[in-house]
């Protein structure tokens, strides 16, 4: 039976790797997915034809209740709550992995220094990953409000890090050709693991959340990948190896696209307190949404910039809307996207694409930024920190180097926002005080509302 199983399992690890292949462009994504859930499946089936599995009932009981929970909450959850769904799940991943080697160590399964070291590094990390996600849910969530920053915060960080290693190192060593571990060990060792994924998480502002997001999403790769050798399952040994290398690569992407390491992602985050130095001058003007429907029904090129303010507002589908009525009347529109903008990788392209814009007209940065000086009307809705000149000129702010979207280079900017205060980074954007830069008050589904009544009038 174990060959056919094993076959199985073989066939799961293509469709895993073809699935993740294929997510990586916005048009096979959904065909990307089936093929991963089509994997999954039959990974979940073949599980129970492998000799001596015990606890069946259990096992259709879990797997009723978390498919049931997972197939509701896929249902009735907002686009605009997807980034915490997507930290809660992964979160999920971790706490799965690092239980499993806690079970093995409680029937004294684990046997060998490689196969203890394993067991305990992912308990390790996918403890990390557990509590680390579900404070980034709280923050995303808005439960958590403020990023907390204790004193002394990085020696605690190391502290608590060597401190839980070495008490993993310990527990390998004691259990070498026994298996089996102290438990008040095993409980402290666990306690410290969840403890550390939650200081560390903390401090960590909604600036630098997509690049945490992705960096715990590596996290319960690993930990699930160490977890498979523990026991034995090439697909979960697969299945890990993939999200972990596909999460890690996402965040060095991620932390590039700030200018930032990764290390200072963890270790100096920006909390929303930090301030670039130097007063800007001048003074923010504001518009009607007559002005700015005006201004842009009469350009010839129009580029959209959405930001975490579309997402909370819930506007990409009057934001599309607006664009198909400024197309109708011969304007060129097109959708500018920061590889960081909202809380989660993708999280523009995925908003916008619900609402129903088609791919060819979404770009990337790298893609578009050359066409703003051509660009007549930049317009900028609930986007802050990407779009900050101070990153190409001012040595002191905390963005500095980050690559943005061009919106200065633009002859107009257009910013929707729902008052005068900073970004997630708190560091005030000089481009909201630029002489060709205008500014329309509200949240983006209002803002944006008034905007396609103007438009209406004015076709």
């Amino acid at each position: 039976m174990m060959w056919l199983v094993n076959g199985v399992y073989l066939v799961v690890a293509v469709l895993f790797i073809l699935g993740l292949k294929a997510m990586s462009s916005p048009v096979k994504a959904r065909s990307g997915i089936a093929w991963a859930g089509v994997g999954m499946v039959l990974a979940t089936l073949v599980t129970f034809l492998i000799p001596g599995m015990q606890n069946l009932t259990l096992m259709l009981v879990a797997i009723v209740l978390g498919g049931g929970v997972a197939w509701w909450a896929g249902k009735v959850v907002k686009m605009t709550d997807m980034p915490q769904m997507v930290a809660i799940y992964n979160g999920m991943g971790g706490g799965a992995a690092a239980l499993i080697a806690a079970v093995e160590f409680a029937r004294a399964e684990v046997h060998g220094p490689v196969v203890g070291t394993l067991a305990v590094l992912g308990s390790l990390i996918g403890s990390v990953a557990f509590s680390g996600s579900v404070i980034a849910f709280l923050k995303l969530q808005g439960i958590m409000k403020k990023a907390i920053r204790l004193p002394g915060q990085n020696l605690i960080n190391i502290a608590l890090g060597l401190l839980t290693i070495a008490l993993g190192v310990w527990i390998v060593i004691s259990s070498v050709g026994v298996g089996t571990a102290n438990p008040l060990l095993l409980v402290l060792f666990f306690v410290l693991s969840l403890a550390l994924g939650v200081i560390l998480t903390m401090p960590i502002g909604g600036a630098d959340m997509p690049v945490v997001i992705s960096l715990l999403n590596a996290f319960t790769g690993l930990a699930v990948g160490f977890e498979g050798y523990v026991l034995g399952n090439p697909t979960l040994i697969i299945a890990g190896i993939v999200v972990g290398a596909s999460g890690t690569l996402l965040t060095q992407l991620m932390a590039k696209a700030m200018n930032r390491p990764i290390l200072g992602v963890l270790f100096t985050p920006i909390t929303g307190e930090a301030q670039a130095g130097g007063e800007i001058e001048g003074s923010m003007r504001e518009m009607t949404a007559m002005d700015a429907a005006a201004l842009m029904r009469y350009s010839e090129k129009v580029l959209v910039i959405p930001g975490y303010g579309m997402a909370v507002a819930g506007a990409q589908h009057k934001v599309w809307e607006m664009a198909k009525l400024l197309e109708e009347q011969g304007v060129e529109v097109k959708f500018a996207i920061h590889p960081v903008a909202g809380r989660m990788p993708g999280h523009m392209n995925v908003l916008l694409a619900e609402a129903g814009v088609p791919y060819e007209k979404i770009f990337d940065l790298e893609e578009i930024n050359a066409e703003f000086p051509q660009t007549d009307v930049a317009l900028v809705i609930g986007a802050n920190d990407v779009v900050n000149p101070v990153a190409r000129t001012d040595k002191s702010s905390p963005i500095f180097g980050m690559p943005i979207l061009d919106a200065d280079k633009a002859r107009n900017c257009i910013v929707i926002k729902r008052g005068r205060g900073a970004g997630y980074s708190g560091i005030e954007n000089a481009l909201f005080y630029g002489d060709h830069t205008t500014m329309l008050y509200g949240s983006a589904q209002q803002a944006v509302g008034d905007v396609i009544t103007q438009l209406k009038e004015l076709s």
